[in-house]
């Protein structure tokens, strides 16, 4: 399968490393990336080709992933659609955060071979997670191929409505947001509480990658593994119950909540046009 990737940075470099890292040849994967800096490092870092802007050459492949800003792709897929027809034959990834597949279908002069992925940062270092949700006329065949492709960064998910990707977005697509935040608390307390700066760096992180690690590997539920650690009268019990009295549990069900109404909004404004 020949991708071109239009937009050349670091989700489409994760991606094409990844692919790389599997044994995709490099000869079949390409990028359009308007500016030279940019251009130069996925040449130098990948050995692809690269293309300056959309052209007839860059479009014969057999998928497309748009790797851009969501307010570039309206125009970008105009621009798809005038250059090369022939190109609305391919399967088109959007990993464009609220661009609807309607939209951009319509957009893509009604083209329906669209897969709408929602990544998340740790793809950078091949341990993300990514969201697909496929328009009803994407084949078995197709699925597959946009499974391959984003499994070669991290794990994937299907849903079957659209609207869960909002969802997907408000969890995964943000959640590392949450996490960094998490972190950034723990080694606040930590240093408040007299550690130096590394020591408290070090024990937040191995302590959120350790108990993450635990929970994955794992069968049970989040909450039995926490019950494990929470001893009657010891100090976690003391530090959850000073959580529970601040509500931090519902204040992050409410904050994802948030982030999926904010994601469902971006989709209504990115769309009107």
């Amino acid at each position: 399968m020949n991708i071109t990737f239009i937009g050349g940075g670091n989700m489409a470099s994760a991606i094409i490393g990844g692919l790389i890292q599997r044994g995709w040849d490099r000869a079949s994967l390409r990028a359009v990336e308007i500016l030279p800096g940019a251009r130069a490092k996925l040449e130098q870092s990948f050995g692809i080709q690269t293309h300056a802007g959309i052209n007839a050459q860059a479009l014969q492949c057999d998928c497309i992933v748009l790797a851009i800003k969501p307010q570039q792709m309206r125009e970008v897929a105009t621009q798809l659609a005038q250059i090369s027809p022939g190109a609305a034959k391919a399967l088109v990834i959007s990993i464009a955060a609220g661009i609807r597949a309607s939209d951009l279908s319509r957009w893509l002069n009604h083209h329906q071979r669209i897969v709408r992925v929602m990544p998340n940062t740790p793809a950078l270092v091949l341990a993300g997670i990514s969201g697909l949700y496929a328009l009803p006329q994407v084949t078995a065949t197709d699925r597959a191929s946009a499974e391959s492709i984003l499994s070669a960064v991290g794990e994937t998910v299907w849903v079957e409505r659209e609207a869960d990707i909002d969802t997907v977005t408000a969890v995964s697509g943000s959640g590392p947001a949450y996490v960094f935040y998490f972190i950034e608390a723990l080694d606040h307390a930590a240093r408040e509480l007299g550690l130096s700066a590394d020591t408290a760096r070090k024990l937040a992180l191995a302590t959120f990658t350790g108990a993450s690690k635990l929970a994955a590997q794992s069968s049970e539920d989040a909450a039995v593994l926490r019950a494990r650690v929470t001893s009657k009268g010891g100090t976690t019990e003391r530090a959850l119950a000073a959580m529970e009295s601040d509500a931090v549990k519902a204040a992050i069900v409410r904050a994802v909540k948030a982030a999926a109404e904010r994601s469902r909004e971006l989709g209504d404004e990115l769309g009107q046009a």
